[in-house]
């Protein structure tokens, strides 16, 4: 048998688990369950004075008069299309395992009554994204954030797939010493943006890819490099996150594609009218086969206007593709 001083606790977390306003439960339903749930026995008179308190105390309890009448809990932290989305952001998060995944939509139904939370879990079957195996990203994540916060730097190994699908270390295994000033998620990755001093440039590594992550006792460097550093620009110059020599373009538009550009660029782009079916815009861009495959997908909708050693470069990488 439950412990009878804990009535009132036991009462408010009945109330979370099983209510919401399409659920709601009146005082004998709440009787029923005491003596059910916990053993103990609950009068109707007591119900309705415990929950006075628990409204005196904060908690959003509303009652439903008429047929269908009872109480149930209004409001809590997350709402359940809040909920929905924080599922949807687990699920197609490929450095989340498919383990981790589970539990953390598992703890997240605990937000939420015990019906609404059969709605987020059903999410976790309709989606079929490929997930990381590696579970060390967690600790590589909380390992990164540490630095971050004391100003370290980062020692780690950084590696990539081979052909019988297995990780390999870079460099023959040497160590990559990083500062670490941002992780970003980009195209479902997360990704670690920091300053390699040796190369004397600002770097990311995809963090599902890095091992025995280490902090250094060293500061960091690069400061001045992310005094002024906007890392959504930064994202959207850089495509797939790969990196290239930062450009300066004007791209030729036809009108329909306004939106294209919008979505990758950003609002705070002009758009010059060029014609009438067409429009200039100038954008910076990490050039690089990524982006020219960019452009190739959307076809002859987006060209490039200048400059023209980056036309011809784009040109000589279709050519390629067509010949080989």
């Amino acid at each position: 048998m439950a412990d009878e001083k804990l009535k009132i606790l036991y009462l408010m977390q009945l109330l979370m688990d099983e209510t919401d306003q399409a659920h709601p439960l009146n005082a004998t339903q709440i009787c029923e369950r005491f003596e059910k749930r916990y053993d103990l026995t609950y009068t109707r008179k007591t119900v309705y004075a415990d929950i006075s308190r628990l409204q005196e105390y904060g908690l959003q309890i509303e009652q439903i008069k008429g047929s269908s009448f009872g109480y149930y809990i209004k409001e809590r932290t997350f709402t359940l299309p809040e909920l929905k989305l924080l599922v949807d952001a687990v699920q197609s998060s490929k450095f989340i395992t498919k383990k981790k995944s589970e539990e953390l939509i598992g703890k997240l139904e605990q937000l939420t009554s015990r019906e609404n939370g059969k709605q987020l879990d059903r999410q976790v079957y309709i989606y079929n994204r490929i997930k990381t195996d590696n579970d060390a990203i967690y600790k590589n994540v909380d390992t990164i954030h540490a630095a971050i916060r004391d100003n370290h730097q980062i020692c780690f190994k950084y590696c990539e797939w081979n052909v019988k699908k297995e990780l390999v270390r870079k460099k023959n295994g040497a160590d990559y010493i990083v500062s670490p000033w941002s992780l970003t998620w980009d195209d479902e990755n997360y990704y670690l943006v920091g300053y390699d001093a040796e190369a004397g440039l600002i770097k990311h590594y995809r963090v599902d890819k890095m091992q025995e992550i280490e902090k250094l006792d060293d500061a960091r460097l690069g400061r001045e490099h992310f005094q002024n550093f906007d890392l959504a620009a930064f994202a959207r110059k850089t495509f797939g996150m790969f990196t290239g020599e930062e450009r300066s373009l004007t791209l030729e538009c036809d009108n329909e594609f306004a939106g294209v550009i919008i979505d990758r660029f950003g609002t705070d782009i002009m758009l010059i009218p060029h014609g009438a079916d067409q429009f200039h815009v100038s954008v910076k861009v990490a050039v690089s086969p990524q982006f020219f495959g960019w452009l190739a997908g959307i076809g002859k909708g987006i060209r490039i206007v200048r400059p023209s050693e980056i036309r011809e470069a784009y040109r000589e990488y279709l050519e390629e593709i067509l010949l080989s």
